[in-house]
């Protein structure tokens, strides 16, 4: 059983043979836009990792990994740190991580000695921020498409009730 996100892509690491590889989280439906299509467009412009994101509401930070950012144009930014669910009063701003990724192979070394942090858990985004600490550039895009959270039960039914509608 994987113990987390990074455990997870961890298991993948044999599979990847590119310099960078994008992972989709199932729980973060995106329709109406190709989200995925238009983080290659940027990783292809700026050479760089990126990440979704949204702007969510302050009160609803906690469910969220959270961007400390540096805006550089209308849909995209400069990520400076990156915080997991942190309280209303410690974000750094209210755009969260959405799980959309492309990601450098370095991640896997990183992942490989990473300690668990909360819950017992390898943490994607651990590793990503010691990338950021390392210098890698992480640019986050906001996206165009239609957020779906399937990540809550109450999610899970509106998520079904919209693509029943496609």
């Amino acid at each position: 059983m994987p113990r987390g996100t990074g455990d997870a892509v961890l298991k993948c690491k044999n599979y990847i043979r590119s310099k960078y590889f994008l992972m989709l989280l199932p729980d973060d439906l995106i329709i109406k836009n190709n989200c995925s299509q238009s983080m290659i467009k940027l990783h292809t412009k700026y050479k760089s990792s990126i990440i979704a994101s949204k702007k969510v509401k302050k009160k609803d930070v906690s469910r969220w990994g959270i961007f400390d950012l540096k805006k550089f144009n209308k849909n995209s930014f400069l990520i400076k740190d990156v915080i997991e669910k942190p309280s209303i009063k410690n974000a750094p701003s209210n755009y969260a991580i959405i799980g959309r990724y492309i990601l450098p192979k370095e991640i896997f070394k990183i992942l490989q000695n990473q300690k668990p942090g909360q819950n017992g858990e390898i943490h994607i985004t651990d590793a990503i921020k010691t990338l950021i600490d390392k210098k890698e550039k992480f640019i986050g895009h906001i996206f165009s498409g239609k957020y779906l959270d399937c990540g809550t039960l109450k999610g899970y039914i509106n998520s079904s009730i919209e693509i029943s509608k496609l």
